[in-house]
């Protein structure tokens, strides 16, 4: 048996928006703040795992779901009532915020649609959804101006008419009739069609037999009482949706007739007769997904299956308004989504327990700070030399700023945001701009004490590593050169050489600078 798939998006990342809905690549996110999750198919949910270690969002039935099946702790989880406002922030000091709603949608236990609304308009993400005309009659869809639909086109094809799940339910009853005498296998995934089965357990009067997991899950959901986990107390039984194939039919003919159901919208190609493929879908049909479009007339639609020939066949019941120009990022969102980069992207290096050769050792206290210092200085000139030393090694201080602070112009924010976020700013006069290499520079010189300092020339100083004078392995003299602005640090290290003995010219060094 095989099945055609459509391409689906890996989750979806709301451009100028700290926003991730069913995107869990950390690399890929990591300048989100919120993440959200749709529903609990496994489409959905790859990357997610119990190693999660950032707050997400999702419908109450969704996170009981989540911690029973993949083990996500719940102090990572923050359920929303579904079908109120919710107003989260967008960035460390709550100046921005957005207002999140969650819509049944009608999919699978715990599925909804998402709502959104901020600076950068009204989006709403559909997630997986089967659409039913309830959803746009009552708040909070009727009559509301959607700038930006993410919508599931997974039925998206005009050849293909899907019925009802009613008429669908009807034919799989029909088809279980006419084999009175024969054990009835029907394929599911993990989570989904629940109603279904219950209907099924109502008309036939017999248990459903399903796997010990699957009956936890169920009991979790609060579904109705007709399960059972013990083999042979129910002609109809539940398995996994990839384990009806040739092979397991033929065996389970051996034991007793047996015909296998698969209720889905799939177009799948069949090799064997007693597999049957019925057209019960939890996703829109084609004809559900022009009445969706065409009465809630967004101005612009994003598929999240990407099919070429979808956007031609809607774009006609979009609204005729212009879309909205580009969006500006506010600065604190802005500042927000590049402190959660830079700190998501911290290196760590492993520090080797060679021993290196090291210039100058230097500690911040007023007493090396002196010793450092010509001995032959005095008044003024001593005074400015010990300022000028402190503010260097303070310089740091310079670039960290309150993110929520009005006045930015004395900041920098450290790492510039990924490709993956359009940025729709005046770079010219953002103080938060900066290039990749001063960056770097600065992360440099932050992160790592510099083995050498360096003067003005005018205070004529020389100093020598202790190690220059006693190691016989490694030796080391280190030139000072100081910039006044102090803007950079300069090093200059001449590098270590072998020697068995001391050459004239240290002896020479040795004489004029005495120990």
């Amino acid at each position: 048996m095989l099945a055609t798939w459509r391409l689906k998006m890996s989750g979806t990342i709301l451009p100028n928006t700290p926003i991730a809905v069913d995107c869990w690549q950390i690399r890929k996110c990591s300048h989100i703040r919120l993440f959200f999750l749709s529903h609990m198919h496994s489409d959905h949910t790859m990357g997610l795992s119990s190693t999660w270690r950032k707050t997400l969002y999702c419908s109450p039935v969704t996170a009981k779901v989540l911690t029973h099946k993949l083990q996500v702790k719940s102090t990572w989880i923050n359920p929303l009532e579904v079908g109120v406002c919710h107003m989260l922030p967008l960035d460390d000091c709550g100046i921005e915020t957005v207002a999140v709603t969650l819509i049944d949608a009608n999919h699978c236990p715990g599925s909804v649609m998402f709502l959104f609304e901020g600076y950068f308009g009204t989006v709403l993400h559909t997630g997986d959804f089967r659409y039913d005309p309830v959803m746009l009659a009552y708040p909070p869809l009727r009559n509301l101006k959607i700038d930006v639909l993410y919508l599931d086109n997974t039925n998206c094809d005009p050849d293909q008419r899907l019925p009802s799940r009613e008429e669908a339910t009807k034919q799989i009853k029909e088809l279980i009739e006419k084999y009175p005498y024969h054990d009835i296998v029907i394929g599911l995934y993990s989570i989904g069609k629940e109603s279904l089965l219950v209907e099924l357990a109502k008309v036939f009067q017999s248990w459903i037999v399903v796997s010990p997991q699957r009956l936890e899950l169920l009991t979790l959901l609060e579904i109705e009482d007709v399960f059972s986990a013990l083999d042979g107390d129910g002609r109809i039984r539940v398995v996994d949706h990839a384990e009806v194939n040739y092979s397991n039919l033929k065996k389970w003919n051996t034991v007793h007739p047996t015909i296998a159901i698969l209720p889905t919208s799939q177009k799948l190609k069949v090799w064997h007769k007693d597999i049957h493929v019925v057209p019960y879908s939890d996703h829109s049909s084609y004809d559900e997904l022009i009445a969706f479009v065409s009465r809630l007339k967004p101005l612009s639609i994003i598929p999240v299956v990407k099919a070429k020939q979808c956007l031609s066949l809607l774009r006609p019941y979009l609204s005729s308004e212009k879309a909205r120009p580009c969006v500006k990022i506010p600065d604190s969102v802005k500042y927000s989504m590049k402190s959660q980069l830079n700190s998501r992207n911290v290196k760590i290096h492993k520090v080797s327990n060679r021993p290196i050769p090291r210039g100058v050792e230097f500690e911040p206290t007023e007493t090396n700070l002196q010793s450092i210092a010509d001995p032959n200085q005095t008044g003024e000139n001593l005074e400015r030399t010990l300022k000028s030393l402190k503010q260097m090694i303070h310089t740091k201080d310079e670039y960290n700023i309150d993110p929520c602070s009005t006045n930015l112009n004395y900041g920098r924010a450290p790492v510039p945001l990924t490709e993956s976020t359009v940025l729709v700013s005046d770079t010219n006069d953002d103080p938060l701009s900066s290039s990749t290499s001063d960056i770097s520079e600065l992360s440099k010189n932050e992160l790592e004490m510099p083995s050498a300092i360096s003067f003005p020339k005018d205070l004529n100083l020389s100093v020598i590593s202790e190690s220059s004078g006693f190691c016989e392995e490694t030796s080391q003299i280190c030139s000072l050169d100081v910039n006044c602005s102090l803007s950079h640090t300069s090093l200059s290290v001449l590098p270590c050489k072998k020697r068995k003995k001391r050459s004239s010219q240290v002896k020479r060094y040795f004489k004029r600078f005495p120990l």
